[in-house]
Formats: structure tokens, C-alpha cells, sequence
């Protein structure tokens, strides 16, 4: 007799055959989302004589007031955002409620009566699934799949199917399915529409239903093995990054909120060809490459994963690998939407992302990108200045002066001006100084080329001999 492990593989095959054939995998998914705004009540005279145990746990339900100098989403920016990571997953948005409550409900989050009016317009508009802007335990879940009657994932879950959907390296997928499992992992239990269906769709990419539908010691043991290779990962980096180490090039990492154009940066200053696009965590795997500064020094730039509000815990400790190279940069290249009008709020959560990587110490540069989207009067008085570049990565505008600020931060191999007396035969090292190093002021005389240059510390190490 078969195992039940290999009867659900079986079954999970034949019904992604039986999509397959159908041409149903290609149709959009129709999905219905759902908000949430909690809003703080001032307690009454009558609240304020409940028992200890009942205000210390109104005080965990309860969220402390944001610090009045950091920029945090409204319900409505927050429910916007999640239309726009619907979108990047592959689905169609038919509807959209917002609930405001005083405190979450803990079996269904949003209380019976507003859940029933959302399966009323879930039916109504023949959704396939509800996407809830908030994390959900398993029963909750469980609880609203039984009202709604199609699946339901949450913002958590949505975030790990996009990562899922654009990894494109092994590293990368294996990042996302560990990611995936450890999320799975406790909500195991009681799996309700989403587990029956295995057909695939939004929320079940990645290690598949098939691998999720095993018991928890076959999922403990893949997760060991995920890490295990990730750990291989990790130190064939570690070996690459102390051999880049070994040479005296500094490396210049990207960071910012997803879609802030990263990508179109990044090969605005380096000529590659790194995946652009609008969608939100087009780019998953790092990248790279070495740009030329002005003083003719070479730096590494890397373009590194987009950040996002709460960006789930899983991804952070699966990505960590990648994230290293922003722990190790030089300096950081903090990316913003000029354009968007959320952009104070946005860079506050890559705030929050770098204190937590440990790297919010390091030397930053932040670059406004996107500023040919601003109107003519707004972008005549942008002004730089020492720790702020205004540029357009798709016009090209700022970009050589974005490379004279890089220049201007780094401090290491930093050039220096002398003159030289070098032999016309030394053709060789004539060629080399042209290409690395600023020529000033260059004459010849009796046989020699006598050069006043600017050039780095690694270049002029080379030269030595020939310094005058």
C-alpha cells in the first residue's frame, strides 16, 4: 500500500495536470481584500476599573501611540500598499472593505458581523480568495474560511508567494522555501480551503501543498536540510567577500523600499542589464558589478532585496546570506521614491530594517530617485547636499553626480597627486597610469614622459620607482 505522503503527491500531480490542461493556471486569480484600522479609545471611568489581568490584556491587544517622529501608514496607505503587492502576485482585485475597530477580535479578527457582510461581497463578485492586511493565527484562518468559503492568506503569507514567484537563482529559492516552511510550520494544524486545493494559486507557491501536507517530521527535516545548504551558501560568500576583501575595493551597497528603482540605479551606474521593472521584489538575488569613480578608483556596487513595512521575520533570517552584504558594506546607498508621496514613511520602515540588520550604524548616502516624476516647480528647488542626491536613474539625471559624492564618502584607497618620471619605453605602465589614474599635466624630455598625476594609493604602490 502506498504511504499517504506519495498518494498526495500523486493526487497533487494529477490535478496540476488536470489545471494544466484546462488553462486555468493562466487565469488571474480574483482576489477580495480586507483592511484593518484599529483605533485607540480612551478608556472611561467604568474601564478603568476592570481587574489587573483584564488591562494587562488590553494593553497587549492595544498598540502604544506611534513616536511623533516617525512617519507610519494610515489604514487607507497600508490597503493601497496591499493592492499593489495583489497585483505584483498575479491577481486581479474585485473589491476591497476596510474595518475599523477598537480592538482585533481574537477568533476571527474582525468580528462575526463584519465577516459575514464581507462573504455576502465575496460571493457577490465571485472571488477566489481574501487577502487580509494583517497576519492571521491558524485559527483565525481556519475561522473565516469557514464564513467566506475560499481561501484566505494574509499579508505575510501574500509577501512569501511574490519572493516564491520572482526567485530565480537556487540560492534564492531555497531562501523562499525556507522562509515558506518556517511560516507554515505552526499554522500546520487544522489547514482549511487552502490545504484541499491543490491546484496551486497565490499563497501556494514555492515548496508546494504537497510538501506541506507531510507530517511535521518530514517538514522539520527539510527545513534542516534548506538550512543546511544555506549554510553552504553562506560560507561559499563568506570565502568570495574576504577575497574581494584582500584587495583594497570598497563596496557601495543599495538598500531602499521596494520599487524604489534600485535596479534601474544600479545599471544606470554600472551599463548592466539587472531586471527592471514596476512590480514590487522584482530583483530577490544579489547582483554584483564594478563601477568606475571619477577619481578612477573602482568600487563594488551591489543591489541588494527591496524592504517593505513589516517585512516578515522569516524572510529577514532566510535572507540573511544576501543581507550580509549590506552588514559589510563601505557605504550605504539608501534608495528613495522621490515621486511618491509616501516616501517620508517608506524610508522610516528601511530605517527600521537596517537597526535590525545591525547596519544602521554604517556610512549613508541617501539618493531621491525619480524626480523627472515630480512637476517643474518642485524639482527646481531640489537642492544636494552632503548626505542627500536627487536623481532620475531612468533619465540619467544626477547620476555623475551621484558618482562624485561616492567619490567624495570613501575613504578607502584614496588618491593622492605626484609627479612622475617615467622612461617613453614603459609603454606598458604609460598604458596603465592613462587608464587609472588623472593625468594633470604631462611633458616629454630626453627620453622620459614627466607626469603629474592624481591616482589611488593601489596605483601608485606600482609606481614607486618612478616618483620624482
Amino acid at each position: 500500500m502506498r504511504s499517504s505522503g506519495s498518494r498526495l503527491v500523486a493526487e497533487a500531480e494529477s490535478a496540476r495536470r488536470a489545471l494544466k490542461s484546462t488553462g486555468s493556471e493562466t487565469r488571474a486569480e480574483r482576489a477580495f481584500l480586507v483592511g484593518l484600522d484599529y483605533r485607540l479609545r480612551r478608556r472611561s471611568t467604568k474601564s478603568a476599573i476592570t481587574s489587573g489581568a483584564q488591562a494587562a490584556r488590553d494593553s497587549a491587544v492595544r498598540s502604544s501611540p506611534p513616536p511623533t517622529n516617525v512617519p507610519e501608514f494610515t489604514a487607507e496607505e497600508s490597503l493601497d500598499e496591499l493592492k499593489t503587492l495583489a497585483t505584483s502576485a498575479g491577481a486581479e482585485i474585485v473589491g476591497d472593505f476596510l474595518q475599523h475597530r477598537d480592538r482585533p477580535d481574537p477568533a476571527t479578527l474582525i468580528g462575526s458581523g463584519k465577516l459575514a457582510e464581507i462573504a455576502a461581497a465575496v460571493a457577490s463578485v465571485s472571488a477566489d480568495l481574501v487577502l487580509f492586511d494583517h497576519d492571521l493565527t491558524a485559527s483565525q484562518q481556519r475561522n473565516i474560511e469557514k464564513i467566506v468559503d475560499v481561501r484566505v492568506i494574509d499579508r505575510t503569507q501574500l509577501i512569501l508567494d511574490i519572493f516564491a514567484k520572482h526567485a530565480r537563482t537556487r540560492e534564492g529559492q531555497l531562501q523562499v522555501e525556507l522562509a515558506q516552511l518556517e511560516y507554515m510550520l505552526p499554522r500546520l494544524a487544522g489547514r482549511g480551503v487552502e490545504m484541499s486545493q491543490l491546484g496551486g494559486g497565490i499563497g501556494t507557491r514555492g515548496p508546494g501543498e504537497t510538501q506541506l501536507e507531510t507530517d511535521r517530521r518530514k517538514i522539520y527535516r527539510r527545513v534542516r536540510h534548506v538550512k543546511q545548504q544555506l549554510e553552504n551558501v553562506r560560507r561559499i560568500r563568506g570565502q568570495q567577500r574576504q577575497r574581494r576583501e584582500s584587495v583594497p575595493v570598497a563596496t557601495v551597497a543599495l538598500v531602499g523600499y521596494t520599487n524604489a528603482g534600485k535596479s534601474t540605479l544600479f545599471n544606470a551606474l554600472t551599463n548592466a542589464k539587472v531586471l527592471e521593472s514596476s512590480r514590487m521584489f522584482a530583483t530577490l538575488d544579489p547582483t554584483l558589478r564594478s563601477v568606475g569613480l571619477p577619481s578612477k578608483r573602482s568600487v563594488l556596487l551591489s543591489d541588494t532585496v527591496g524592504f517593505i513595512r513589516n517585512l516578515p521575520h522569516t524572510l529577514v533570517s532566510a535572507f540573511r546570506a544576501t543581507l550580509e552584504e549590506v552588514q559589510r558594506a563601505t557605504l550605504v546607498l539608501q534608495v528613495s521614491d522621490a515621486s511618491n508621496p509616501l516616501s517620508a514613511e517608506q524610508d522610516a520602515q528601511v530605517d527600521k530594517v537596517l537597526k535590525e540588520l545591525e547596519a544602521d550604524g554604517k556610512p549613508r548616502l541617501r539618493v531621491k530617485n525619480k524626480i523627472d516624476l515630480l512637476p517643474a516647480g518642485e524639482r527646481e528647488v531640489l537642492q544636494n547636499n552632503e548626505r542627500t542626491v536627487y536623481v532620475s536613474a531612468a533619465k540619467g539625471i544626477g547620476v555623475d553626480v551621484l558618482l562624485e559624492h561616492i567619490d567624495h564618502l570613501l575613504e578607502d584607497d584614496r588618491p593622492s597627486r605626484v609627479r612622475l618620471k617615467v622612461p617613453q619605453k614603459e609603454g606598458k605602465l604609460l598604458a596603465m597610469l592613462e587608464a587609472k589614474a588623472i593625468i594633470v599635466s604631462r611633458t616629454y624630455r630626453e627620453g622620459n614622459v614627466h607626469l603629474e598625476i592624481e591616482a589611488p594609493e593601489s596605483v601608485l604602490r606600482g609606481v614607486k620607482e618612478f616618483v620624482k
